[in-house]
């Protein structure tokens, strides 16, 4: 027991026993400074230069830009940057929804509201399939008078017989040879007008662009509704002059011919007629050359 006893007091008398720490000149062994110590004094002080280093530490971490570059805090600006992204790419999904309704109205505009299964991948439009053969396209008597009747009284109107379309006349998008022509059964329903590059393209009429953008098949394409049902198409433009809403009059300059799109193979001006819904021969009312 007297054991047990004696050892605390023998760990006390170690902590409290006294040190003298000296430092010497180490060529005339002259001391310079010393301090007294105990095993007690140094253990408080390095525990209390602990606590502070850790505290310190800590401060600068939280309070600090220095935590940035420690692996695991994320940046404050990056952050920023973060929240701004992610609303901008909500906003832009929403304009992406917007536009792709558009579009779709503006393909039940060109469809006339006419059922489709097959089009051309060169066209904005889709049509009918019909096979030559499921057709019988030999004309009865009434329809052979009424066709010769409309053909003498309108030869060169392309709109509803009225009073006011009798004027109404088509300007020539641009002038040059004709490299495809107009063909339905191939499902090409435009004329491709070859055009030096950086060409003039020209509004046909009067009317209103109801598409003005750019398309990965057919590059800039720019399309303008009509009064009478008519709505002109121009494709593979190198540059748009208007924009969608921008009224437009008969032979003012709308874009600037080109080679953009995947499907272009060259210099050109693809140019559709529709009306009412249904494509037209654009030659037989515009005189190109």
């Amino acid at each position: 027991m007297s054991d047990k006893k004696k050892k605390p007091k023998r760990i006390a008398r170690k902590l409290l026993d006294k040190y003298r720490l000296v430092i010497l000149n180490e060529e005339t062994f002259e001391e310079r400074i010393s301090f007294k110590l105990t095993r007690l004094n140094v253990f408080v002080v390095a525990s209390i230069s602990t606590i502070i280093l850790i505290v310190l530490t800590t401060v600068l971490i939280a309070f600090t830009p220095l935590r940035e570059y420690i692996p695991g805090y994320s940046s404050a600006a990056l952050k920023k940057r973060a929240t701004v992204l992610s609303y901008k790419t909500d906003s832009l999904q929403q304009v992406i929804s917007m536009n792709e309704k558009y579009y779709a109205s503006i393909k039940k505009v060109l469809q006339g509201d006419v059922s489709s299964v097959d089009f051309n991948k060169d066209s904005i439009v889709q049509a009918v399939k019909l096979e030559a053969n499921d057709v019988d396209l030999n004309p009865i008597s009434e329809d052979s008078i009424l066709r010769e009747k409309v053909d003498k009284e309108d030869k060169y109107n392309l709109f509803e017989s009225a009073t006011s379309a009798t004027n109404f006349v088509l300007f020539p998008p641009v002038n040059g040879p004709i490299s495809e022509s107009y063909n339905v059964k191939e499902k090409h329903y435009a004329v491709d007008i070859v055009v030096a590059k950086d060409t003039p393209v020209k509004s046909v009429a009067d009317g209103i662009v109801i598409f003005a953008e750019w398309t990965a098949s057919t590059g800039y394409v720019i399309i303008i509704e009509h009064s009478y049902g008519l709505i002109s198409v121009y494709k593979h433009n190198t540059s748009l002059t208007k924009t969608q809403g921008d009224l437009v009059k008969a032979g003012e300059v709308i874009a600037t011919a080109g080679n953009s799109g995947e499907l272009s193979t060259g210099p050109h001006l693809h140019f559709e007629l529709w009306n009412d819904g249904y494509p037209v021969n654009p030659t037989n009312f515009i005189d190109f050359k």
